[in-house]
């Protein structure tokens, strides 16, 4: 249950960071993102593939680029992500178990 978990962590963390490198460099294509994080290109081809869905970047002849709405979810990240952070942290058992001993 948890490593699924952090598999979706992990593949968030890699699509945020597919984003920064669009928003930094656009347009910007395939292999030069892989080239700069190390993801293997199916991988990046499969973040971008994400954003797209999302409609925070889209493809052009020269590579991705942001769209109107990435500035709007770059704004509302850090509290999204605040969120998820408080509904882990209130999750945790230990201190649950602190409390019963």
């Amino acid at each position: 249950m948890i490593d699924r978990l952090e598999k979706e962590v992990d593949m968030l963390e890699r699509h945020l960071q597919v984003l920064k490198m669009v928003i930094e460099s656009e347009p910007i294509g395939i292999v030069k993102m892989s080239n700069e994080t190390g993801y293997p290109h199916h991988k990046v081809r499969y973040s971008l593939r994400v954003l797209e869905e999302e409609n925070l970047i889209e493809p052009s002849s020269q590579g991705a680029i942001t769209t109107e709405r990435t500035q709007e979810f770059v704004d509302e990240l850090d509290d999204k992500l605040d969120e998820i952070v408080n509904k882990l942290e209130s999750m945790k058992i230990e201190e649950a178990a602190e409390v019963e001993n």
